[in-house]
């Protein structure tokens, strides 16, 4: 019961928190303070409730993790302690969470709403209010641990930081910027005003990321798949989406079997044969990968495939809650960026 209050309070404690901030600007509004006056006061807010948004996200997977009885023992049955060295595909986290039962046409738009919202707002305090949201209901609601979330982040964060390296330093034969490294035969320099658009951008970027991996981690691709057919997206790229989609996890699997073999027989001992190893696998995956392909398409055939993928539907009522917490959600995004933009 204590566990119940204090996380209904963390998660109540930035709606509140924003309330009362749009109420004080409002009150600044009648009383005739300037629009910088009230732009630091929503910054404040929104930061504000960013922090106890992701505290909340924080204490809730420790909560669940270590307070849950159902998690203690080791079983396999929607479980994400750990791995033997093989992949895990993203559909196994979308059906192993605890929105699945969502309608998927919902997830869907409400997921490419908010990116659409992300980008076309272009504001660093909605961007993080989105971060923070996708997360909450990610790791809150569909109950899927942190450490999992932050994995399957890992790569698209990468490839984020790798870009925005490349946008906030340039090179230049004299010193140009604010702060300039001289190595040698030039400069690497930046400023404040590249500093700030690549914070900005990677805000953007992340948040749009996170939109979508909300929709990936909660909905099987066979249901979004089906809301695109629903959405009259040509068939030809369906399949071809859906064929590369289920390839990328088969050939996961067998490069991780190959890499399991090579490691149980030294293969990666030292550089050279991690090396030699690297390139064995990489050669004799593109053989098996040959072969795989030719081998479930003829099982695509024994099951009487015709060029078209037809899954299984289940039903799933669209909760009228649902919407008009995502209504409110979208109003709340132009709100943030209607107090906070300059």
């Amino acid at each position: 019961m204590f566990y119940s209050v204090a996380l209904f309070y963390w998660v109540t404690k930035p709606l509140d928190v924003c309330l009362r901030g749009f109420y004080f600007c409002h009150i600044a509004m009648r009383r005739g303070e300037s629009t910088r006056e009230r732009h630091i006061l929503m910054e404040k807010i929104v930061v504000i409730g960013t922090i106890f948004i992701m505290v909340s996200i924080l204490w809730s997977a420790v909560n669940w993790r270590f307070f849950n009885p159902n998690q203690a023992g080791h079983s396999h049955r929607y479980k994400f302690r750990h791995n033997h060295g093989e992949g895990v595909s993203i559909d196994y986290y979308a059906y192993a969470s605890k929105i699945k039962h969502w309608n998927p046409t919902f997830k869907v738009s409400f997921s490419m709403m908010t990116l659409v919202l992300c980008i076309a707002l272009d504001n660093p305090y909605v961007s993080m209010f989105v971060i923070a949201a996708m997360a909450y209901i990610t790791i809150v609601k569909g109950k899927l641990p942190l450490r999992e979330y932050l994995r399957v982040l890992a790569i698209p964060i990468t490839f984020i930081l790798l870009s925005i390296v490349a946008i906030i330093f340039d090179f230049s034969k004299v010193p140009t910027g604010l702060y300039d490294l001289p190595i040698g035969f030039g400069y690497i320099f930046t400023s404040n005003a590249m500093l700030k658009t690549g914070l900005y951008l990677m805000l953007k970027v992340f948040a749009a990321i996170s939109a979508l991996q909300m929709m990936t981690l909660s909905t099987p691709s066979s249901e979004i798949i089906s809301v695109l057919r629903k959405a009259h997206v040509p068939k030809l790229v369906i399949e071809l989406m859906n064929m590369i989609y289920r390839y990328i996890f088969i050939l996961l699997e067998v490069s991780t079997k190959m890499k399991n073999a090579a490691d149980s027989r030294l293969g990666n001992c030292d550089f050279r044969t991690s090396c030699s190893t690297f390139g064995n696998i990489g050669a004799n995956l593109l053989v098996i990968s040959m072969k795989k392909a030719n081998a479930y398409y003829d099982a695509m055939e024994s099951r009487c495939y015709d060029g078209d993928f037809i899954f299984y539907e289940e039903v799933k009522a669209v909760d009228k809650k649902l919407i008009i917490k995502a209504g409110v959600f979208m109003v709340t995004l132009i709100i943030i960026w209607h107090y906070t933009h300059l």
